[in-house]
């Protein structure tokens, strides 16, 4: 298994797309997400009618079209607020229930921080989730340098040495690199995630299974133990990121509803008084070449789409988290180099 047999352990280097795209859907503070789509909005109307033959006086003034936009865009804003609304108690649902489904809930999160204790040597795990994760993370680190510190390089020979020592090291750099993002990152940012989503543990579970199937015969009673304790502590990553990224989900849509909720109210006032006030004989001539009246109607759509603006770049990120995490444990959803698995058949 050789370092090009394996995907990188960064979600930035196994997506395969431009840096600048992957930082806007991700990293990029949604505000600026937003601020970007409409200005796109903006530039896209007001090209839009330079380019028409007809003038853009003549053709916005002509049966009415800027106020049957706007009469839909008020739809349209009242809909996205009953909307949000309706989200909203979606998300507030899923924390309602029964007396015995919060006990069940409480034990089943008791539980799964036992295993975690136990697993990394504490008597009590971690309480802050980047805290929690990194525990984690660092156990594996951990586990991996000390079944490389105990390899008999003599009796594996050199091929089994070199796989196994590539495998370790891959865990014990991500390891690392993940371990130092996890670092004081704050929950309700996007940090804690994204530093999740770093670890490429589900490689790293499925070529460790592999290795205990293929070379059990080879390796000691020791080793052998070693790796299966170091499995069972990757097994253990996959549902605490996924139960953090619930959450991270919970938290960014309360987020989103509330903000489109306040700015809803701008935007209907935008719209409403684009539908009473706006007459184009108040705002003939031209501004840098461009007629008033194109420039005014393409800043109060784009203003009264705000909303809309908003919640695209929210959901943009929501669904593409959700894209790269829809399997859990060692299924890998992406095109990768099948060599090691020929070497293991």
């Amino acid at each position: 298994m050789s370092n090009g047999d394996q995907p990188g352990d960064t979600m930035r280097e196994r997506a395969g797309r431009p840096s600048w795209l992957l930082y806007l859907l991700l990293d990029a503070n949604r505000w600026l997400v937003a601020g970007i789509l409409s200005a796109v909005l903006f530039l896209a109307l007001v090209a839009a009618g330079i380019a028409h033959p007809v003038p853009a006086q003549t053709l916005l003034t002509t049966a009415d079209p800027v106020e049957t936009l706007f009469q839909a865009l008020v739809t349209g804003i009242i809909t996205a607020v009953t909307l949000v609304l309706t989200l909203s108690q979606l998300v507030l649902s899923q924390e309602l229930g029964a007396a015995g489904d919060q006990r069940d809930r409480m034990a089943g999160a008791m539980d799964f921080r036992d295993d975690v204790a136990d697993v990394i040597g504490t008597g009590i795990s971690p309480a802050e989730p980047s805290a929690f994760l990194r525990s984690i993370v660092r156990a594996t680190g951990e586990q991996a340098q000390d079944i490389e510190d105990e390899l008999d390089t003599d009796a594996l020979g050199a091929e089994l040495t070199d796989l196994l020592t590539t495998y370790l090291d891959s865990i014990t750099g991500n390891a690392d690199a993940v371990a130092e993002q996890l670092e004081g990152a704050d929950f309700g940012e996007f940090d804690v995630l994204k530093a999740a989503l770093n670890y490429n543990y589900s490689w790293k579970l499925y070529a460790g299974r592999r290795i205990n199937e293929s070379y059990a015969d080879q390796l000691s009673d020791d080793i052998v133990d070693r790796l299966d304790r170091l499995n069972r502590t990757l097994e253990l990553f996959g549902p605490a990121r996924e139960h953090f990224k619930t959450l991270y989900f919970q938290w960014e849509l309360s987020n989103l509803s509330r903000t489109l909720l306040y700015v809803s109210i701008p935007a209907l006032a935008v719209t409403i008084s684009s539908l009473l006030f706006l007459n184009p004989a108040d705002f003939a001539g031209l501004t840098l070449g461009v007629a008033n009246w194109l420039l005014l109607v393409a800043t109060a759509v784009t203003l009264s789409m705000l909303p809309f603006t908003l919640l695209l770049s929210y959901i943009l990120r929501i669904v593409t988290v959700t894209k790269r995490t829809l399997s859990i444990g060692p299924f890998i959803l992406r095109e990768t180099d099948r060599s090691v698995d020929v070497e293991w058949e």
